[in-house]
């Protein structure tokens, strides 16, 4: 089954390229990124921190039996209502290491939306440890739980 959420990488870079369309007005999907319980929801994570403004902060934890499987944190770097977030992601215990993230919404039209995300990595070894991971099958079952949680509330 094709993804909908799409990957783009390109050989001898460090950046990676997202984009995922959804049937969601724009400031819907921009609260999906906001707002944490809407994160917890279709991240199915716990948000420690945020604080969503330029110079703000976040951390994410998750658990399993009373043990944390994921943390990461990070800087809002720049935020525009709608439009864009810049922010840093860092997952502890990694080889990743910090990513710089540009977060751009888009509006389709009045009912549909799309996210561009662009993450640079420090080199092109830290983008495919990512890459070893499964995060192009997580990250569009996120954002497929991000459409079907999203959908009924709008």
């Amino acid at each position: 089954m094709e993804l909908k959420t799409k990957i783009n990488t390109e050989k001898g870079k460090q950046v990676l390229e997202i984009t995922r369309d959804f049937d969601l007005p724009i400031e819907l999907l921009y609260r999906a990124y906001t707002e944490a319980e809407l994160i917890e929801q279709w991240m199915g994570t716990k948000v420690i921190k945020l604080d969503c403004r330029s110079h703000g902060g976040y951390e994410f934890e998750t658990t399993h039996n009373n043990q944390v499987v994921f943390s990461a944190n990070g800087v809002f770097h720049q935020v525009t209502l709608n439009e864009k977030i810049v922010r840093t992601f860092e997952m502890k215990n990694m080889l990743i290491g910090v990513q710089l993230e540009f977060l751009e919404f888009q509006r389709i039209n009045s009912n549909s939306s799309r996210i561009l995300i662009t993450i640079i990595y420090k080199s092109e070894k830290h983008r495919a440890e990512q890459l070893k991971l499964p995060f192009a099958s997580g990250l569009s079952t996120a954002h497929d739980r991000l459409q079907e949680i999203l959908s009924k509330t709008h």
